[in-house]
């Protein structure tokens, strides 16, 4: 989103800053734990589509991201690079076309000296506030795989109320599955008018 393109956000633990081409390379080097993929739902990525990923998120309107600095090391060592304080990222995700005032956010405190430390709640709340005061939301939503439970308390902690959502991935065995089931059902014309049975 280039809304926030030129905007840096100042709190007491975190600093977020807009994502850009130098923080790739370590955003790649985060990605490729298989923890991290597991519990963000990502799939492996190359450095060069890494890259690509970083342009589209900058440019289209509906994906607000920021990297979260750790403040204590980047007010440390003033002129050290960002990528060195790099602790994770928050994103906004306005994909719900019916209702514009609704936004998904998720954040990963990617840096495991970093976690623990209540730097996440404090991205999360910056990137609601700044969702409310410069995007027009009123209400906000967190998908969290069932396992990661850290996420859940702390989305439970800042407010957020669990609801269910089940999910089916359709593998081949699952695909087979479904097609066993409904292997009985029949595709035929459909003939304005008729609703009797042929």
């Amino acid at each position: 989103m280039r809304l926030n393109q030129n905007i840096l956000l100042l709190g007491k633990k975190v600093v977020l800053v807009p994502y850009t081409p130098e923080h790739v390379p370590r955003y790649h080097e985060w990605m490729k734990s298989e923890e991290l993929r597991r519990l963000t739902a990502s799939d492996p990525l190359t450095l060069e589509q890494e890259y690509v990923m970083q342009h589209s998120w900058r440019e289209d309107a509906d994906k607000c991201t920021f990297i979260v600095l750790d403040a204590e090391k980047w007010r440390a060592q003033p002129g050290t690079s960002e990528e060195s304080c790099m602790a994770g990222d928050v994103n906004l995700f306005l994909t719900d076309l019916g209702d514009p005032s609704l936004g998904e956010i998720e954040v990963m405190i990617a840096e495991p000296s970093c976690r623990g430390q209540g730097l996440g709640t404090e991205a999360v709340l910056m990137m609601m506030s700044y969702g409310v005061t410069k995007l027009g939301l009123t209400k906000f939503e967190a998908k969290i795989g069932q396992g990661n439970e850290p996420s859940i308390r702390m989305f439970r902690k800042l407010h957020f109320e669990q609801e269910v959502t089940l999910r089916l991935t359709m593998s081949d065995p699952e695909r087979q599955w479904l097609l066993e089931q409904t292997s009985h059902v029949e595709e035929k014309p459909y003939r304005a008018g008729a609703s009797e049975p042929r």
